[in-house]
């Protein structure tokens, strides 16, 4: 489970940021921003992927009543095809940190990759929200401020299934795309989503797409 050990390091507030939704064929990819009260660290905060979805809610609610400060960012598809979903990744981190209503001294960031400028020192953690608590937390403030959205959007373009995958790469919503292709929703620039236009224009066969979708499928799970 994480800890809160790197945090009790630091003299004063430390903010945990992580993201969600960089690799989904669709929908923003969010960032999250948590300083963690110490003395109310709910129990059971722990890295979002592995927390079932009633619990993340649950923990969602109880972060967002405890901690010190809290701020999600959202960036849309649009400017993820525009400026690639590295950048984006990295501005929502910057932006999330930046509007946090507390002014952190440190950051905790989950990965290797830290945004430039940022207003404080910062500390890159590989799998940090498998060990930090208040990374975990803005795990769980991202995911579920993207889940709920595509949940949200599931209401606009319901026959993508948005609300089952997120707008991640299942073998449903590659069909979908083959069938309906892209809506506002889906990344260009993403491979999935370029063949699916392609094959919609005539110029690449759906069996094609298929193809590629099963070569993901294959190495996800090898």
């Amino acid at each position: 489970m994480p800890h809160y050990r790197h945090e009790r390091k630091i003299d004063g507030p430390v903010a945990g940021i992580d993201e969600a939704g960089r690799g989904p064929w669709a929908g923003p990819v969010v960032a999250a921003a948590v300083i963690l009260d110490p003395a109310r660290i709910p129990r059971g905060i722990n890295d979002s992927k592995q927390v079932p979805a009633e619990l993340r809610a649950k923990l969602y609610d109880k972060i967002m009543a405890t901690a010190l400060a809290v701020k999600a960012v959202v960036i849309e598809s649009d400017e993820i095809d525009r400026i690639n979903i590295l950048e984006a990744t990295l501005r929502a981190m910057r932006a999330a940190i930046g509007g946090l209503s507390l002014a952190p001294v440190h950051a905790l960031i989950d990965g290797n990759r830290a945004p430039e400028e940022m207003p404080c020192p910062v500390q890159t953690i590989v799998d940090g929200d498998a060990i930090s608590q208040s990374i975990a937390a803005a795990s769980i403030i991202a995911k579920v401020t993207r889940d709920r959205l595509m949940i949200a959007r599931a209401g606009l373009y319901g026959e993508y299934g948005f609300d089952r995958h997120k707008g991640y790469g299942t073998r449903a919503h590659a069909e979908a795309l083959l069938r309906l292709g892209p809506c506002p929703e889906h990344r260009r620039s993403f491979e999935p989503v370029r063949l699916a236009l392609a094959a919609k224009a005539g110029a690449l066969s759906v069996e094609a797409l298929v193809e590629f979708v099963a070569r993901q499928e294959a190495d996800t799970t090898s």
